[in-house]
């Protein structure tokens, strides 16, 4: 009889490397257009895993969202702060639903249009019980506003997981991104619905995507999914 052969542990390393391999696949593949939702009754129905993409008006989030596909126009992108005015979902591959929401804070906007799109994403992160994260994106050159502190407070009393992506990395010379990444890291510290590890990202030069990618594929991985 053969003897029983164990597999090796799989170091952190090894792990590591699985998981970038395992985004970059997840992102490889298709990426399509589903729905646009200006108010609830038109939300999709829920399927699988649903991530979430939010942050301040021109924080650059649908560059992100195109960055991390690999496709130049899956999200619009624009100039202008606040064209992004529903909740745009996008199907990943088969196993991944991918949700670009509107921007928030821009004062230009009308009120009466303001107070419509922060009761969609509230009604939104309340009643989506597959929403397995939301990815909150901070501008790493000005770091936490209270604005944004505002939504991480929502955040964690619906008990919603998130996790701060700092995004225009490119701009931040290396002593200033450390400084920004330990600022962001001692203001989360406490908050129950955070997730510990922050990442850094830029869309012009592909900094932090790949570990983007595999952030995901943890995720869809402890989902069983």
């Amino acid at each position: 009889m053969r003897p029983l052969v164990r597999s090796r542990p799989m170091s952190q390393a090894e792990d590591d490397a699985a998981l970038l391999e395992a985004g970059r696949l997840l992102f490889a593949g298709a990426a399509d257009f589903i729905a646009s939702a200006p108010n609830v009754p038109a939300l999709p129905a829920m399927k699988g895993v649903e991530i979430a993409f939010a942050g301040r008006s021109n924080v650059g989030k649908s560059s992100l969202v195109n960055a991390l596909t690999g496709r130049n126009t899956l999200a619009r992108t624009s100039h202008t702060p606040g064209r992004t005015q529903q909740l745009n979902f996008f199907d990943i591959g088969g196993r991944l639903t991918l949700v670009d929401m509107p921007g928030y804070g821009y004062a230009a906007v009308e009120k009466t249009k303001v107070e419509a799109w922060t009761d969609l994403i509230h009604d939104y992160l309340k009643g989506r019980s597959n929403l397995a994260r939301v990815f909150m994106l901070i501008d790493s050159r000005h770091g936490l506003k209270s604005i944004d502190t505002d939504v991480l407070d929502g955040l964690d009393k619906a008990a919603v997981s998130y996790q701060i992506v700092l995004t225009k990395g490119d701009a931040l010379k290396k002593s200033e991104m450390d400084a920004r990444l330990a600022g962001v890291q001692a203001a989360i510290a406490r908050r129950p619905a955070a997730y510990p590890e922050i990442l850094l990202t830029s869309s012009r030069d592909d900094r932090g995507v790949p570990e983007l990618r595999a952030s995901v594929a943890r995720l869809l991985r402890e989902r069983g999914a």
